[in-house]
């Protein structure tokens, strides 16, 4: 992953001990654009579709 940071690019990488990253199957060509939440699971080898994933959580207190 390339990142611009204000004067210059910072590169990731990442590698899988097992496994491989599950890109998704649509145009190679075209931009696709994912929140931090998709980035993630891509980064931890998971699909970006999570039928089974928890809901995002919003709320900003903590009892």
């Amino acid at each position: 992953m390339l990142q611009w940071d204000h004067n210059g690019f910072w590169l990731h990488y990442r590698r899988l001990e097992r496994g491989t990253f599950q890109w998704p199957d649509e145009n190679p060509s075209e931009t696709l654009k994912i929140n931090r939440r998709q980035l993630q699971w891509l980064l931890d080898g998971l699909s970006l579709n999570q039928s089974q994933a928890h809901r995002e959580v919003t709320a900003r207190t903590v009892l």
